[in-house]
């Protein structure tokens, strides 16, 4: 019992459920259906995500609203990347390989991301509604110089916020695993639990809450000045924006409610099968959402869609060039060795 009392799980990072004392893990199908969508997230978000850093970064106009996209993009990407640690610990039934050191990196920097992907979603979110209804005044405050600064701004929030997975994170051997957990029992009970509630909380209020707030007062206020006003037109770009927000809530809203349902098991056990069988399809769902965003980009948004078959034509043409290029070439200097060939024969036959 004394090992079990300095034994919790952070849900966010690895979408475990918490071990009972006999030892006993979350089953065969959950470990499997959780792996999938690791696979599925990690596949689609490096490769949706990565095109849309390079078409923002490198295919488009640097106007303030790509300068958004790239960010988000960047930040699901990094999420994603780290996915396969979280992959190698489910398969190895919740063991840890990796040390330490990988451990609280890999919590931080999936932390880091969450936070920046919901911060800029209230960003976005924002800037569409100042872009839309105040359309004069925006032209002079919205720059690429100031919405840089706001993406270093945002970016700084979130490290700054994901600092305690640096200090909490740590490693324990417990049934002949090693485990990577959020170890907020240092002193004792009672204070682990005040700590694990405060993590909780600020996770829920600054990764929900307070965008879900922001964002949906924004978007009413946005809504009933269009329906009220002939001379303001939402553009195609808000329609992508209104579907990233959508699906970022979809996905993690059950993340949070299993989150807040888990800090009664400090005093009550009766929610332990609820919470096991739902916290790891939640988390998957959650990580979900990271390779959703680029798939909106390229459905809903018709630039992005014109500027990657612009591109693939391009890629293509290019490649085509240099193989003809190359079998030119080829073809040339096969010419060339025949023809050298050719010539001692011909003297000798002379």
């Amino acid at each position: 019992m004394e090992d079990w009392e300095n034994y919790t799980y952070d849900y966010l990072e690895y979408g475990e459920i918490e071990e009972e004392v006999q030892g006993h893990v979350q089953g065969e199908p959950l470990h499997i259906i959780s792996v999938v969508i690791f696979c599925i997230s990690f596949v689609l978000g490096v490769i949706g995500n990565g095109i849309v850093i390079w078409v923002t970064a490198f295919k488009s106009k640097r106007t303030v609203n790509s300068i958004w996209l790239q960010n988000l993009a960047i930040a699901d990407f990094v999420f994603v990347l780290f996915l396969p640690f979280s992959i190698d610990y489910v398969l190895r039934d919740f063991h840890w390989n990796f040390g330490l050191v990988m451990c609280k990196l890999n919590s931080f920097i999936l932390m880091v991301n969450m936070y920046a992907s919901v911060l800029f979603l209230t960003v976005i979110s924002l800037d569409r509604y100042i872009s839309v209804v105040h359309f004069t005044r925006s032209q002079t405050l919205r720059t690429v110089r100031r919405a840089w600064c706001v993406c270093c701004g945002v970016w700084a929030v979130a490290v700054a916020i994901s600092f305690p997975s640096l200090v909490f994170r740590d490693i324990i051997q417990l049934h002949n695993k090693v485990l990577c957990f959020s170890n907020y029992y240092v002193q004792d009970r009672h204070s682990g639990a005040m700590r694990h509630m405060a993590m909780v909380i600020v996770r829920t209020v600054v990764g929900f809450l307070l965008p879900f707030s922001a964002i949906s007062v924004s978007s009413i206020l946005l809504a009933v000045r269009v329906r009220y006003s002939n001379s303001v037109r939402l553009p195609s770009f808000s329609r992508t924006i209104s579907a990233l927000v959508l699906a970022f809530f979809v996905c993690w809203v059950p993340f949070h409610i299993f989150s807040l349902m888990e800090l009664s098991m400090h005093y009550s056990l009766h929610l332990h099968a609820v919470l096991k069988t739902g916290f790891p399809l939640a988390t998957s769902l959650a990580f979900f959402n990271s390779c959703i965003n680029p798939l909106l980009y390229v459905l809903l948004g018709k630039k992005v869609r014109l500027l990657l078959k612009r591109s693939c034509l391009e890629i293509t043409k290019r490649s085509l060039r240099e193989i003809t290029q190359s079998i030119s070439a080829t073809e040339s200097l096969s010419v060339q060795a025949i023809g050298a060939l050719e010539e001692p024969i011909a003297l000798t036959t002379v």
